[in-house]
């Protein structure tokens, strides 16, 4: 199966869905929120907040590096819950169906950029600049449970097509499709009164082009330790990925969290860049509320 020719089908199909539907939500419980966050499953959330939030976390340079980034930061957020369009839980996104166990949008999302010169496999290579995508994703309840010492808990699917761009802050530059279909799981209570947990299994996939920006070696980065490689679409891996999230106060709530990468059978495991098979991901932070509207939001 060629599954760059698969997401760009979904990608297009997609597309023309979004074009076609309504593109007014239809203000009913979303099955895509969030039961990990300062408000209960039962409790309407502001349509908008803003505050502070920091964190400190550690990933791969590129998909199979065993180079890492350490990363902190610290700046302002802001969370927006409109009928239509959403800011928050590190995405923004325009709702253009929505019911009680289905939802379509086009959102977006980003990565951080790797530095070549501090990567031994990579050195004297262009750098990977920041990394962003954009495209639709259907969203699928599949269960709600309730557990009898209290708490709550969600498990949705979620298919994912986007379109890859680089950007170097000077010029953005398309890097390809990646195809990403998931499962997620939330609970609210059980274990702990207030706290939160997140879990999520996905595969990626991912056309020629965006393969090409990860591991491929043209003629002129060849070396003595590096040959020559021509990257091919397809498996890119499969992530597991589980966090927390907690009181800390009234409007403050830390986190911790990681994921694992499996990149076992991939498209490009032959690349002299394809450095590690099983890589990770770890992260805390915490976000500070400073103020919320009175208004609530109608999902």
């Amino acid at each position: 199966m060629n599954y760059a020719v698969l997401a760009s089908r979904w990608l297009i199909s997609s597309m023309l869905l979004c074009v076609t539907a309504s593109a007014i939500a239809q203000n009913t419980a979303s099955p895509d929120r969030n039961i990990t966050g300062f408000e209960a499953g039962n409790e309407a959330q502001p349509l908008w907040e803003f505050g502070v939030g920091g964190g400190l976390g550690q990933v791969p340079n590129y998909p199979a590096s065993s180079e890492h980034n350490v990363i902190a930061l610290a700046a302002p957020y802001f969370v927006y819950r409109g009928d239509v369009f959403r800011i928050g839980d590190g995405n923004a996104r325009a709702v253009v169906v929505e019911g009680s166990d289905i939802e379509i949008d086009i959102s977006v999302g980003g990565a951080f950029s790797a530095d070549s010169d501090d990567n031994t496999a990579r050195e004297g290579m262009p750098e990977l600049d920041f990394l962003f995508e954009i495209g639709p994703q259907l969203i699928y309840r599949i269960k709600d449970f309730s557990f009898d010492n209290g708490g709550n808990a969600r498990l949705t699917a979620h298919l994912q097509a986007r379109s890859v761009f680089s950007t170097d802050f000077g010029r953005i530059d398309h890097r390809g499709y990646v195809f990403q279909p998931a499962l997620s799981y939330q609970q609210r209570g059980a274990l702990f009164e207030d706290a939160g947990f997140r879990a999520s299994f996905s595969l990626i996939f991912a056309t020629e082009k965006l393969q090409d920006y990860f591991y491929q070696v043209d003629d002129q980065f060849v070396s003595n330790t590096r040959a020559a490689f021509d990257a091919s679409g397809g498996f890119l891996g499969a992530e597991l990925a589980a966090g927390i999230a907690f009181s800390l106060d009234k409007n403050i709530r830390g986190f911790a969290g990681g994921s694992i990468k499996s990149h076992y059978g991939a498209a490009n495991r032959n690349s002299p860049l394809f450095e590690k098979d099983i890589t990770y991901s770890i992260g805390v932070g915490f976000i500070w509320r400073l103020h919320q509207s009175e208004a609530k939001a109608t999902w």
